[in-house]
C-alpha cells in the first residue's frame, strides 16, 4: 500500500523529472537556433520584395503609428525560415528584436518568407485583444494573400499594413459587428501526478512528430524562461542603425497563412 509519504516523494521525483526533460529538450533544440536578420528599421525587406515606391509609401505609415500610439508595427521579409514553421520562426524574431514597449508589449510584426510562400502576423500580447487572432486572419486571407498569388508583394504588403493599423487605431465596435470572427477555444490540460510519466512520453513523441505542437511548447517554455529572468544567446539577433525594438514580448497571438 502506498503511503502519504510515498506518495508525496513520487510526485517530487516525478515534477523533478519533468523539469529536467524540458530542460533537455529545451536545449537540444536551442543548438539547432537560426540566425535572424538584423533589426535595421521598421522595414527589414532581406528578400528584396517590397519595391521603392511601396517602401516610402510604408515607412511613414509606420512611424505615424508609433509617433502617435507607441505602438511599433514592423515589416519583415527573409529569404528562408531554415527549416522552420513560420509561426517559431515569426515568435524568436519577435522576441530576438524586443518589438513594442515594454510595459505594454505593444509590438507586431508582418513576416514575409516568399519562397516557403508563407505569411504570419505575430501580436505582441498587450494587443492580443484588440488585433485578434480571427482579425490577423482576415487581414492575411482578403489583404494579403490574394495579391501576393498575383506576385504583387508590395502590393499586399502595403495593404496589410494598412488593415492592420486600421484595426489598431480604429474603434473596436466596428470589427465587433463582424459575429463570425471567433477565435477557437484553447483547453488546457494538467495531467495528474501517477500520469506524468505516461505525459512525458507522450510529449517526446508530439515534439518529433508535430512541428505545431514544438512550436507550441517552445513557446511555453519561453514564456516561463522570461517570466523567471531567464534568457538565450542563441541566433544572432543584432540590431542596426538607430531604430531599435522597446522591451516588448509576444506569447503567439497572430495568425499566418499561404498563398
Amino acid at each position: 500500500m502506498i503511503t502519504g509519504r510515498t506518495s508525496s516523494l513520487v510526485a517530487r521525483g516525478g515534477w523533478r523529472l519533468a523539469i529536467g526533460v524540458i530542460a533537455l529538450l529545451y536545449t537540444a533544440f536551442a543548438v539547432f537556433a537560426v540566425s535572424f536578420p538584423a533589426l535595421t528599421g521598421r522595414i527589414v525587406d532581406q528578400a528584396k520584395i517590397i519595391s521603392a515606391d511601396s517602401r516610402n509609401a510604408i515607412e511613414p505609415k509606420l512611424a505615424d503609428l508609433e509617433a502617435k500610439s507607441g505602438i511599433q508595427l514592423v515589416v519583415a521579409t527573409v529569404t528562408s525560415l531554415e527549416g522552420q514553421e513560420i509561426e517559431p520562426y515569426a515568435n524568436e524574431l519577435f522576441r530576438g528584436w524586443k518589438l513594442g514597449e515594454k510595459t505594454k508589449n505593444n509590438g507586431v510584426l508582418l513576416l514575409v518568407a516568399p519562397n516557403e510562400h508563407r505569411v504570419r502576423i505575430e501580436v505582441g500580447y498587450g494587443l492580443e485583444g484588440t488585433l485578434t487572432d480571427a482579425l490577423s486572419k482576415v487581414i492575411i486571407t482578403n489583404a494579403i494573400a490574394p495579391r501576393f498569388k498575383t506576385g504583387d508583394f508590395s502590393g499586399g504588403i502595403l495593404r496589410g499594413v494598412d488593415d492592420i493599423i486600421t484595426v489598431l487605431t480604429t474603434d473596436s465596435s466596428e470589427w465587433q459587428k463582424r459575429p463570425s470572427l471567433r477565435l477557437d477555444n484553447q483547453q488546457n490540460t494538467d495531467p495528474t501526478t501517477w500520469l506524468l510519466i505516461a505525459a512525458l512520453i507522450v510529449l517526446f513523441i508530439l515534439l518529433v512528430v508535430s512541428p505545431g505542437f514544438r512550436w507550441l511548447f517552445l513557446n511555453l517554455v519561453l514564456n516561463i524562461l522570461i517570466s523567471s529572468g531567464g534568457s538565450r544567446s542563441g541566433g544572432g539577433y543584432s540590431s542596426g542603425g538607430g531604430f531599435s525594438g522597446g522591451g516588448g514580448s509576444s506569447g503567439g497571438g497572430g495568425a499566418s497563412g499561404s498563398w
